[in-house]
């Protein structure tokens, strides 16, 4: 496969078995996308949240349906008081996932052609 061609989500889930602190990630990234705090480009958010969708029924380790509950609210309406705990859930996420195991994630996103590779 070219490494420039990108597979959309539910391509890339058919090839790929996500673990559950995997789906964690998924769902950590998607607050940092309504969060406006997700460094990734519109394209990269745009595929994140098309894997989240299809990744939110899969058991992780660390979030309950609450996080799904708010991530559904918060894509449907804003309030100051959603904001907040949208906020805080965010931080709480990132703060229980280690740095290394997000960056492996992400990693493994672009070494899979789900996400395009970072020239540097």
């Amino acid at each position: 496969m070219n490494a420039h061609t990108l597979l959309p989500a539910d391509q890339w889930l058919k090839a790929q078995q996500l673990s559950p602190i995997e789906v964690d990630c998924v769902t950590t990234l998607m607050l940092k996308i309504i969060d406006g705090k997700c460094k990734m480009n519109s394209q990269d958010k745009t595929l994140i949240s098309e894997l989240y969708q299809l990744t939110q029924i899969q058991s992780g380790i660390l979030f309950d349906d609450t996080y799904h509950q708010l991530i559904a609210s918060a894509l449907t309406l804003t309030s100051e008081e959603l904001v907040d705990n949208v906020y805080e859930k965010r931080v709480l996420a990132e703060t229980q996932i280690s740095r290394p195991v997000m960056k492996a994630f992400k990693k493994r996103l672009r070494d899979t052609n789900f996400l395009p590779a970072i020239n540097k």
